[in-house]
């Protein structure tokens, strides 16, 4: 079987069969729905056991798509699959948000226990977020908000932040979700009210084997835009991923509790973390205990996003031997991002990361951030012992890092139960308003770093040991 990376990733293996999407039906002129056309095609190609099924030039509106096994769904130059922003197309299943078994809508591209499936070519898959997604009034333009609010909807003032939901029942239901969530419910008909606040990802491929996505462009999302979760054996390579940069949970990339992954050549322009490893959330994500690993990320571009590069803070279930090399991130919020918090647990290990080139870096060009959504003076006043729930962060190499311009080139603020350990930073060059900062860490060397700081001094260190530079 042939293989596609040193880390003897798989590809699906696809007959070589055609089926032409208007052949069933479709009619591409972004009026008709093509949902049942989708459906036709699909199923006479997995009767026939499988092939590709060809989506030419044209604008192909449909609900979701549900994918099966030895499929390539192709899109051609100039074809863009648009999906339907009428909500009463997406059922409730059960699928995974945020690194959690829980009841979401279906996906636009949806798929589970699949094997060998690809979808590929220089088309557009467009999710119609804008349709879902809430918009904090604080990320538009005066001139942008009433536009926005003039469109329909409803507008929340009464929290810490004035937010536009598209529905009354969007915006009613982020209390009812954290309870179901809270009783770990997974009974669909208990989120039914709530159905307009269950934004599905764009594509979600679930416990599935030899993956290929290759060329075509996903944008839009309603949330995460590429959600491969608890996959083996997948390859994404020259797409190009999309979402505004105010989207909310607008990530581009999220693999989660994955094995055996190349992630090459391919663009990120988001609203949230681009390229993202997870492995589940707190005690769900330890008792499921499938660590995200043996994954190669090189060759990739990032615009707008939270961070370029990230690990957490779902990742309760682990993380190890991933590397990541030869990218660049223009204007990220962070270059490359480590989170996580005290009742995550999960051990990240063995990372590598070179040569990574950033520029205009609004926050930090390289963050390890152990207590994620605590305040610096809550976790100064506690003090807690080392259980299953203590995240553990060790064994990472960073070597041949540029960064011009950036808050803090590198911030390292560990647990005073659990410091970082074994972090080695070599090659580090640059400029940035502050230095090298670092809190609770052990075992922590740096050779051959030149950096040009405006501030301050360029290492500074508090409750560390064994700092080596």
């Amino acid at each position: 079987m042939e293989q596609s990376s040193n880390l003897s990733v798989v590809l699906p293996e696809i007959p070589d069969r055609e089926f032409y999407l208007p052949d069933f039906g479709a009619v591409g002129d972004g009026v008709l729905e093509c949902t049942n056309a989708f459906k036709q095609a699909i199923e006479a190609c997995s009767n026939a056991g499988g092939g590709k099924v060809i989506v030419p030039a044209g604008i192909w509106l449909t609900g979701p798509i549900l994918l099966k096994s030895k499929l390539n769904l192709h899109l051609e130059k100039g074809a863009t699959v648009l999906f339907t922003r009428d909500y009463d197309k997406y059922p409730l299943i059960l699928s995974s948000f945020e690194g959690e078994e829980i009841v979401r809508c279906q996906s636009p591209l949806d798929g589970e226990n699949l094997e060998h499936v690809a979808i590929t070519g220089e088309g557009v898959f467009d999710g119609a977020g804008d349709a879902w997604r809430p918009v904090k009034k604080f990320k538009m333009t005066e001139k942008q908000w009433q536009k926005l609010i003039s469109s329909g909807g409803v507008v929340d003032e009464n929290g810490k932040e004035i937010i536009w939901w598209p529905t009354e029942m969007a915006m009613n239901g982020v209390k009812v979700y954290q309870e179901l969530r809270q009783k770990k419910s997974k009974n669909i008909e208990s989120f039914r009210p709530i159905r307009d606040f269950l934004r599905p990802n764009l594509l979600s491929l679930r416990r599935s084997k030899h993956v290929l996505l290759d060329g075509p462009t996903f944008q839009n999302s309603p949330a995460w835009n590429i959600h491969p979760w608890i996959c083996e054996h997948v390859t994404v390579r020259n797409v190009t991923v999309r979402n505004p940069w105010y989207a909310q949970n607008g990530d581009g990339l999220d693999l989660e509790s994955c094995r055996y992954c190349l992630v090459e050549n391919s663009i990120f322009d988001v609203g949230d973390d681009a390229i993202c490893i997870k492995s589940g959330k707190d005690e769900e994500g330890r008792k499921l205990g499938i660590t995200c690993e043996e994954i190669e990320i090189r060759n990739c571009q990032v615009y707008s996003g939270h961070g370029g590069f990230v690990i957490g803070s779902e990742m309760s279930g682990g993380a190890k031997n991933i590397r990541i090399s030869d990218c660049s991130f223009y204007g990220t919020d962070v270059g490359l991002r480590f989170k996580s918090t005290r009742g995550r647990g999960g051990v990240i290990e063995n990372i590598s990361i070179e040569n990574i080139r950033m520029n205009n870096i609004s926050g930090e060009a390289i963050v390890y951030h152990m207590f994620y959504e605590i305040s610096e003076e809550d976790l100064i006043a506690t003090t807690v012992p080392v259980s299953e729930e203590t995240p553990i962060f060790r064994n990472f190499d960073v070597r041949n890092i540029v960064c011009t311009g950036a808050q803090t080139f590198l911030l390292m603020k560990g647990l005073p139960e659990m410091p970082l350990e074994n972090l080695t930073f070599e090659n580090i060059t640059g400029k940035a308003k502050r230095g090298i900062i670092g809190s609770q860490c052990k075992e922590v060397h740096f050779s051959s770093i030149s950096i040009e700081t405006e501030e301050g001094p360029l290492y500074t260190f508090e409750n560390c040991e064994s700092i080596s530079y």
